[in-house]
């Protein structure tokens, strides 16, 4: 869930607590039948916010884990893909040793038989 969506939810969270607690507040009711609706609707919008941040915390952590997952993999290709390079790079440079040495030869022979 994105950060705007959870900043969005918990506005509307918090509206409607504050909205149900100014409506009861307005009420004709006695005092102690009013608090005790405020108890109610403050431990209702607690319980909501509650479950919400248990499903939110629920899928960041899913997404994470699949972040992490999509990473080792994608570490693991470039390292194969490197290995693999690599592995040309070093033909390529016996190779060329090869021909130097080659050439180092011949030029041994020139001058000794000079």
């Amino acid at each position: 869930m994105s950060n705007q969506t959870g900043n969005t939810l918990l506005a509307l969270l918090t509206g409607a607590a504050i909205g149900a607690g100014i409506g009861i507040l307005y009420a004709p009711d006695r005092g102690d039948k009013t608090r005790e609706k405020i108890r109610k609707n403050a431990k209702s919008a607690q319980k909501e916010l509650e479950k919400q941040l248990k499903t939110t915390k629920t899928k960041l952590t899913s997404q994470a884990e699949k972040t992490r997952a999509n990473f080792e993999n994608k570490l693991e290709e470039t390292l194969s893909t490197m290995s693999y390079k690599a592995d040309d790079i070093l033909v390529a440079l016996e190779a060329k040793l090869e021909d130097l040495r080659t050439q180092n030869a011949k030029l041994k022979k020139e001058t000794t038989s000079k």
